[in-house]
Protein backbone atom coordinates (compact mmCIF):
# COMPACT_ATOMS: atom_id res chain seq x y z
CA UNK A 1 0.00 0.00 0.00
CA UNK A 2 0.93 3.47 -0.92
CA UNK A 3 -0.22 6.88 0.68
CA UNK A 4 1.45 10.38 0.81
CA UNK A 5 1.53 10.47 4.61
CA UNK A 6 1.34 8.19 7.71
CA UNK A 7 -0.17 9.66 10.70
CA UNK A 8 0.49 7.23 13.61
CA UNK A 9 -1.97 8.03 16.82
CA UNK A 10 -5.82 8.75 15.82
CA UNK A 11 -6.33 11.09 18.50
CA UNK A 12 -7.54 14.73 18.22
CA UNK A 13 -3.93 15.87 16.69
CA UNK A 14 -3.70 13.00 14.55
CA UNK A 15 -7.48 13.32 13.53
CA UNK A 16 -7.14 17.42 12.93
CA UNK A 17 -4.20 16.97 10.77
CA UNK A 18 -5.67 14.56 8.49
CA UNK A 19 -8.80 17.05 7.97
CA UNK A 20 -6.30 19.85 7.14
CA UNK A 21 -4.28 17.41 4.77
CA UNK A 22 -7.92 16.11 2.83
CA UNK A 23 -9.43 19.32 3.09
CA UNK A 24 -5.87 20.43 0.90
CA UNK A 25 -6.36 17.02 -1.37
CA UNK A 26 -3.45 15.37 0.11
CA UNK A 27 -3.68 11.24 1.15
CA UNK A 28 -3.22 10.12 4.40
CA UNK A 29 -3.54 6.99 6.25
CA UNK A 30 -4.44 7.23 10.34
CA UNK A 31 -3.00 4.61 12.03
CA UNK A 32 -4.37 3.80 15.79
CA UNK A 33 -2.92 1.07 18.45
CA UNK A 34 -6.37 1.23 20.63
CA UNK A 35 -10.23 0.95 19.55
CA UNK A 36 -12.08 3.98 18.16
CA UNK A 37 -13.75 3.72 21.61
CA UNK A 38 -11.14 3.65 24.01
CA UNK A 39 -9.80 7.01 22.37
CA UNK A 40 -13.20 8.51 23.25
CA UNK A 41 -13.26 7.26 26.76
CA UNK A 42 -10.28 9.46 27.75
CA UNK A 43 -10.82 12.07 29.79
CA UNK A 44 -8.70 14.93 29.04
CA UNK A 45 -8.39 19.31 29.21
CA UNK A 46 -11.57 20.62 27.81
CA UNK A 47 -10.39 24.66 27.19
CA UNK A 48 -9.76 25.67 24.15
CA UNK A 49 -7.97 28.67 22.94
CA UNK A 50 -9.14 31.03 19.62
CA UNK A 51 -6.66 29.52 17.08
CA UNK A 52 -8.26 25.81 18.40
CA UNK A 53 -11.50 26.84 17.53
CA UNK A 54 -10.64 28.23 14.29
CA UNK A 55 -9.02 25.16 13.40
CA UNK A 56 -12.24 23.32 14.41
CA UNK A 57 -14.06 25.69 11.64
CA UNK A 58 -11.40 25.42 9.41
CA UNK A 59 -11.56 21.91 8.74
CA UNK A 60 -15.41 22.18 9.35
CA UNK A 61 -16.44 20.24 12.45
CA UNK A 62 -16.96 23.43 14.81
CA UNK A 63 -20.80 23.38 14.14
CA UNK A 64 -21.42 21.71 17.83
CA UNK A 65 -18.40 23.43 19.42
CA UNK A 66 -20.45 26.50 18.83
CA UNK A 67 -23.53 25.24 19.96
CA UNK A 68 -22.19 23.82 22.98
CA UNK A 69 -19.42 24.85 24.14
CA UNK A 70 -19.33 27.46 26.90
CA UNK A 71 -17.28 30.67 26.21
CA UNK A 72 -15.28 32.10 28.69
CA UNK A 73 -14.16 35.36 29.04
CA UNK A 74 -12.18 35.69 32.14
CA UNK A 75 -11.31 33.19 35.16
CA UNK A 76 -10.85 33.77 38.59
CA UNK A 77 -7.31 33.53 40.99
CA UNK A 78 -8.19 32.24 44.60
CA UNK A 79 -5.50 33.40 47.14
CA UNK A 80 -6.04 34.15 51.03
CA UNK A 81 -9.69 33.47 50.80
CA UNK A 82 -10.32 36.22 48.08
CA UNK A 83 -11.67 35.86 44.41
CA UNK A 84 -10.14 38.22 41.45
CA UNK A 85 -11.02 37.80 38.01
CA UNK A 86 -8.87 38.34 35.49
CA UNK A 87 -11.06 39.99 32.52
CA UNK A 88 -9.53 38.19 29.21
CA UNK A 89 -12.11 39.44 27.18
CA UNK A 90 -10.83 43.14 28.05
CA UNK A 91 -7.48 42.73 28.82
CA UNK A 92 -6.97 41.44 25.10
CA UNK A 93 -9.26 43.24 23.09
CA UNK A 94 -12.05 40.46 22.89
CA UNK A 95 -10.32 37.40 23.06
CA UNK A 96 -11.95 34.36 24.61
CA UNK A 97 -11.20 30.86 25.46
CA UNK A 98 -13.89 27.97 25.26
CA UNK A 99 -14.97 24.77 27.54
CA UNK A 100 -15.38 22.01 25.41
CA UNK A 101 -13.76 18.67 26.12
CA UNK A 102 -11.05 17.23 24.75
CA UNK A 103 -13.70 14.11 23.78
CA UNK A 104 -16.03 16.01 22.05
CA UNK A 105 -12.83 17.77 19.50
CA UNK A 106 -11.90 13.92 19.09
CA UNK A 107 -15.57 12.69 18.33
CA UNK A 108 -16.28 15.69 15.68
CA UNK A 109 -13.12 15.25 14.13
CA UNK A 110 -13.28 11.34 14.21
CA UNK A 111 -17.11 11.14 12.69
CA UNK A 112 -15.86 13.87 10.08
CA UNK A 113 -13.36 11.67 9.08
CA UNK A 114 -15.86 8.56 8.93
CA UNK A 115 -18.38 10.72 6.55
CA UNK A 116 -15.72 11.40 4.17
CA UNK A 117 -14.78 7.53 4.18
CA UNK A 118 -11.27 8.31 5.05
CA UNK A 119 -8.48 5.45 5.82
CA UNK A 120 -7.88 5.03 9.71
CA UNK A 121 -6.92 1.83 10.94
CA UNK A 122 -8.01 0.73 14.58
CA UNK A 123 -5.89 -1.65 16.82
CA UNK A 124 -3.23 -1.48 14.56
CA UNK A 125 -0.89 -3.73 16.32
CA UNK A 126 3.03 -3.21 16.75
CA UNK A 127 3.54 -0.02 14.26
CA UNK A 128 6.96 0.91 13.35
CA UNK A 129 8.13 3.49 11.42
CA UNK A 130 11.49 2.72 8.90
CA UNK A 131 13.60 5.05 6.64
CA UNK A 132 12.31 8.32 7.75
CA UNK A 133 15.78 9.29 7.00
CA UNK A 134 15.59 8.90 3.38
CA UNK A 135 12.83 9.88 0.90
CA UNK A 136 11.00 6.78 0.79
CA UNK A 137 9.71 6.14 4.41
CA UNK A 138 7.87 3.20 5.58
CA UNK A 139 5.46 2.32 7.98
CA UNK A 140 4.33 -1.60 9.28
CA UNK A 141 2.07 -3.02 11.56
CA UNK A 142 -0.49 -5.72 12.36
CA UNK A 143 -3.58 -5.88 11.78
CA UNK A 144 -5.51 -9.22 12.58
CA UNK A 145 -3.03 -11.20 12.87
CA UNK A 146 -1.59 -9.83 9.39
CA UNK A 147 1.49 -7.63 8.57
CA UNK A 148 1.25 -4.77 6.89
CA UNK A 149 3.46 -2.15 5.32
CA UNK A 150 2.77 1.36 4.29
CA UNK A 151 4.88 3.19 1.63
CA UNK A 152 4.79 7.11 2.07
CA UNK A 153 6.24 10.64 1.40
CA UNK A 154 6.40 11.65 5.21
CA UNK A 155 5.58 10.26 9.00
CA UNK A 156 3.71 12.27 11.40
CA UNK A 157 3.94 11.11 14.77
CA UNK A 158 0.82 11.80 16.92
CA UNK A 159 1.62 9.21 18.69
CA UNK A 160 1.73 10.53 22.56
CA UNK A 161 4.55 10.42 24.76
CA UNK A 162 5.01 6.71 25.00
CA UNK A 163 4.17 6.39 21.47
CA UNK A 164 6.41 4.61 18.59
CA UNK A 165 7.81 7.66 16.96
CA UNK A 166 10.09 9.55 18.93
CA UNK A 167 11.31 6.37 20.62
CA UNK A 168 12.41 5.33 17.18
CA UNK A 169 15.04 8.29 16.64
CA UNK A 170 18.46 7.66 17.07
CA UNK A 171 19.25 8.77 20.81
CA UNK A 172 22.34 10.78 19.47
CA UNK A 173 19.73 13.14 17.38
CA UNK A 174 17.51 14.29 19.98
CA UNK A 175 17.56 16.16 23.32
CA UNK A 176 15.20 15.83 25.93
CA UNK A 177 14.31 18.63 28.82
CA UNK A 178 12.43 16.94 31.76
CA UNK A 179 11.22 18.50 35.32
CA UNK A 180 8.99 16.39 37.19
CA UNK A 181 6.77 18.46 39.53
CA UNK A 182 6.65 16.81 43.29
CA UNK A 183 3.05 16.21 43.01
CA UNK A 184 0.33 15.41 41.01
CA UNK A 185 -3.92 16.23 40.45
CA UNK A 186 -6.33 14.37 41.58
CA UNK A 187 -9.03 14.85 39.58
CA UNK A 188 -13.11 14.40 39.72
CA UNK A 189 -15.52 14.16 37.23
CA UNK A 190 -19.31 14.02 38.64
CA UNK A 191 -22.82 15.00 37.41
CA UNK A 192 -22.90 18.04 38.77
CA UNK A 193 -23.16 21.77 38.02
CA UNK A 194 -20.43 24.03 38.15
CA UNK A 195 -19.52 26.17 40.91
CA UNK A 196 -18.98 29.27 39.02
CA UNK A 197 -19.48 30.19 35.31
CA UNK A 198 -16.21 30.68 34.88
CA UNK A 199 -12.88 28.39 35.93
CA UNK A 200 -11.48 29.47 39.95
CA UNK A 201 -8.22 28.68 40.12
CA UNK A 202 -7.23 28.40 44.29
CA UNK A 203 -4.11 29.35 46.18
CA UNK A 204 -4.42 27.62 49.01
CA UNK A 205 -1.71 27.13 52.48
CA UNK A 206 -3.30 23.16 51.95
CA UNK A 207 -2.78 23.12 47.99
CA UNK A 208 -3.86 23.75 44.83
CA UNK A 209 -7.34 23.52 43.77
CA UNK A 210 -8.91 23.75 40.10
CA UNK A 211 -13.14 24.00 39.88
CA UNK A 212 -13.28 23.87 36.15
CA UNK A 213 -16.14 22.03 34.08
CA UNK A 214 -17.42 20.52 30.95
CA UNK A 215 -20.90 21.75 30.77
CA UNK A 216 -23.09 23.43 32.78
CA UNK A 217 -24.51 20.05 34.12
CA UNK A 218 -21.48 18.36 34.55
CA UNK A 219 -18.19 19.52 36.68
CA UNK A 220 -14.39 18.62 37.02
CA UNK A 221 -12.26 19.59 39.96
CA UNK A 222 -8.90 19.11 41.23
CA UNK A 223 -6.64 18.61 44.02
CA UNK A 224 -3.23 18.76 44.08
CA UNK A 225 -1.98 15.71 46.18
CA UNK A 226 1.60 14.16 46.96
CA UNK A 227 3.11 11.69 43.86
CA UNK A 228 2.80 8.87 46.67
CA UNK A 229 -1.50 9.19 46.63
CA UNK A 230 -3.55 6.87 45.80
CA UNK A 231 -6.90 7.34 44.56
CA UNK A 232 -8.00 4.30 46.70
CA UNK A 233 -7.17 6.15 49.73
CA UNK A 234 -9.79 9.36 48.66
CA UNK A 235 -13.53 8.56 48.71
CA UNK A 236 -16.05 10.95 47.07
CA UNK A 237 -16.70 12.37 50.45
CA UNK A 238 -12.83 12.95 51.74
CA UNK A 239 -12.35 14.92 48.04
CA UNK A 240 -15.49 16.94 48.28
CA UNK A 241 -14.16 17.70 52.09
CA UNK A 242 -11.19 18.60 51.12
CA UNK A 243 -11.96 20.78 47.89
CA UNK A 244 -14.11 23.11 50.38
CA UNK A 245 -11.23 23.51 52.72
CA UNK A 246 -9.25 25.29 49.66
CA UNK A 247 -11.82 27.30 48.53
CA UNK A 248 -13.47 30.64 49.65
CA UNK A 249 -16.66 31.44 51.69
CA UNK A 250 -19.03 31.69 49.00
CA UNK A 251 -17.50 28.45 46.43
CA UNK A 252 -17.91 26.69 49.67
CA UNK A 253 -21.76 27.85 49.64
CA UNK A 254 -22.89 26.92 46.12
CA UNK A 255 -21.25 23.83 46.00
CA UNK A 256 -23.05 21.03 44.61
CA UNK A 257 -21.62 17.78 45.55
CA UNK A 258 -22.07 14.45 43.63
CA UNK A 259 -21.18 10.48 43.20
CA UNK A 260 -17.82 10.96 40.81
CA UNK A 261 -18.36 9.17 37.42
CA UNK A 262 -14.10 9.20 37.24
CA UNK A 263 -11.64 9.79 39.67
CA UNK A 264 -7.86 9.49 38.79
CA UNK A 265 -4.56 10.87 39.57
CA UNK A 266 -2.16 12.45 36.72
CA UNK A 267 1.38 13.43 37.72
CA UNK A 268 2.75 16.51 36.30
CA UNK A 269 5.66 17.34 34.05
CA UNK A 270 7.43 19.97 31.93
CA UNK A 271 9.53 17.39 28.74
CA UNK A 272 10.36 19.37 25.64
CA UNK A 273 11.61 17.32 22.50
CA UNK A 274 14.40 18.80 20.10
CA UNK A 275 13.99 18.97 17.44
CA UNK A 276 10.78 17.75 15.97
CA UNK A 277 11.98 16.83 12.70
CA UNK A 278 13.76 14.04 11.86
CA UNK A 279 14.35 13.61 8.06
CA UNK A 280 10.89 13.15 6.73
CA UNK A 281 9.35 12.42 10.11
CA UNK A 282 7.70 14.69 12.24
CA UNK A 283 6.82 14.62 16.02
CA UNK A 284 3.46 16.57 16.86
CA UNK A 285 1.79 16.86 20.28
CA UNK A 286 2.72 14.93 23.43
CA UNK A 287 4.89 13.16 21.32
CA UNK A 288 6.99 16.06 21.08
CA UNK A 289 6.42 18.12 24.50
CA UNK A 290 4.45 17.95 27.49
CA UNK A 291 3.26 20.81 29.97
CA UNK A 292 1.56 20.36 33.60
CA UNK A 293 -1.77 21.47 32.88
CA UNK A 294 -2.24 24.53 34.56
CA UNK A 295 -3.11 27.18 32.24
CA UNK A 296 -4.89 24.46 29.77
CA UNK A 297 -1.96 24.17 27.19
CA UNK A 298 -1.78 20.63 25.74
CA UNK A 299 -4.65 20.12 23.36
CA UNK A 300 -4.16 23.77 22.02
CA UNK A 301 -0.41 23.30 21.12
CA UNK A 302 -0.96 20.34 19.84
CA UNK A 303 -3.49 21.69 17.20
CA UNK A 304 -0.77 24.51 16.41
CA UNK A 305 2.09 21.70 15.76
CA UNK A 306 -0.60 20.37 13.35
CA UNK A 307 -1.21 23.81 11.35
CA UNK A 308 2.37 24.41 11.33
CA UNK A 309 2.79 20.40 10.03
CA UNK A 310 -0.04 20.91 7.43
CA UNK A 311 0.90 24.10 6.72
CA UNK A 312 4.48 22.90 5.20
CA UNK A 313 3.44 19.60 3.57
CA UNK A 314 0.34 21.45 1.73
CA UNK A 315 2.95 24.17 0.74
CA UNK A 316 5.47 20.84 -0.21
CA UNK A 317 2.97 19.32 -2.31
CA UNK A 318 1.39 22.46 -3.91
CA UNK A 319 4.59 24.86 -4.62
CA UNK A 320 7.24 21.79 -4.23
CA UNK A 321 8.82 23.69 -1.78
CA UNK A 322 10.61 22.31 1.49
CA UNK A 323 10.87 25.65 2.94
CA UNK A 324 8.23 25.07 5.59
CA UNK A 325 9.33 21.90 6.29
CA UNK A 326 12.94 22.64 6.84
CA UNK A 327 11.18 25.63 9.37
CA UNK A 328 8.86 23.23 10.71
CA UNK A 329 10.94 22.30 14.18
CA UNK A 330 12.08 25.63 14.99
CA UNK A 331 8.67 27.17 14.42
CA UNK A 332 6.91 24.88 16.84
CA UNK A 333 9.76 25.05 19.68
CA UNK A 334 9.58 28.58 19.98
CA UNK A 335 5.54 28.58 20.63
CA UNK A 336 6.26 25.34 22.51
CA UNK A 337 8.49 27.14 24.80
CA UNK A 338 6.67 30.17 25.38
CA UNK A 339 3.44 28.26 26.38
CA UNK A 340 5.80 25.73 28.41
CA UNK A 341 7.14 28.82 30.16
CA UNK A 342 3.75 29.88 31.08
CA UNK A 343 2.65 26.67 32.20
CA UNK A 344 5.26 26.41 34.42
CA UNK A 345 5.20 29.54 35.70
CA UNK A 346 1.71 29.20 36.55
CA UNK A 347 2.17 25.84 38.47
CA UNK A 348 4.86 27.28 40.27
CA UNK A 349 2.64 30.50 41.29
CA UNK A 350 -0.26 28.37 42.18
CA UNK A 351 0.44 25.38 43.76
CA UNK A 352 2.33 24.77 47.14
CA UNK A 353 5.87 23.45 47.68
CA UNK A 354 6.68 21.91 51.37
CA UNK A 355 10.33 22.44 50.83
CA UNK A 356 9.68 26.19 50.59
CA UNK A 357 8.01 26.91 53.68
CA UNK A 358 5.83 29.82 54.83
CA UNK A 359 8.04 32.07 53.22
CA UNK A 360 7.63 30.52 49.48
CA UNK A 361 3.98 30.96 50.28
CA UNK A 362 4.39 34.46 51.51
CA UNK A 363 6.24 34.99 48.15
CA UNK A 364 3.66 33.83 45.77
CA UNK A 365 1.05 36.04 47.82
CA UNK A 366 3.07 38.78 46.93
CA UNK A 367 3.13 37.84 43.39
CA UNK A 368 -0.05 37.14 43.26
CA UNK A 369 -1.50 40.34 45.15
CA UNK A 370 0.99 42.19 42.29
CA UNK A 371 -1.22 40.54 39.35
CA UNK A 372 -4.25 41.43 40.10
CA UNK A 373 -4.13 44.68 41.33
CA UNK A 374 -1.54 45.67 38.19
CA UNK A 375 -2.98 46.09 34.48
CA UNK A 376 0.59 44.95 32.78
CA UNK A 377 0.19 42.03 35.19
CA UNK A 378 -2.78 41.17 34.44
CA UNK A 379 -2.29 41.75 30.71
CA UNK A 380 0.32 39.23 30.83
CA UNK A 381 -1.35 36.59 32.37
CA UNK A 382 -4.52 36.89 29.66
CA UNK A 383 -2.43 37.48 27.12
CA UNK A 384 -0.49 34.13 27.49
CA UNK A 385 -3.77 32.51 28.80
CA UNK A 386 -6.02 32.67 25.57
CA UNK A 387 -2.90 32.22 23.75
CA UNK A 388 -0.47 34.03 21.83
CA UNK A 389 -0.78 34.32 17.87
CA UNK A 390 0.16 31.52 15.27
CA UNK A 391 2.68 34.33 14.21
CA UNK A 392 4.20 35.74 17.67
CA UNK A 393 7.16 37.10 17.74
CA UNK A 394 8.12 35.87 13.77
Amino acid sequence: MRTQVVIVGGGPAGNLLGQLLYKAGIDAVILERQTGDYVLGRIRAGVLEQVSMDLMDEVGVGKRMHAEGLVHGGFDMLFKGERHRIDMNRLTGGKNVMVYGQTEVTRDLMDARQAAGLATVYEADNVTVHDFDTATPRVRYQKDGQSHEIECDFIAGCDGFHGVCRASVPRGAIREFEKVYPFGWLGILSETPPVHDELIYANSPRGFALCSQRSRTRSRYYLQVPLTAKVSDWSDEAFWQELRLRLDMEAREKLVTGPSIEKSIAPLRSFVTEPMRFGRMFLTGDAAHIVPPTGAKGLNLAATDVKYLSNALIEFYQEKSEVGIDNYSERCLRRVWRAGRFSWWFTSLMHRFPENGEIGQKFQEAELDYLINSEAGALSVAENYVGLPLNFGE
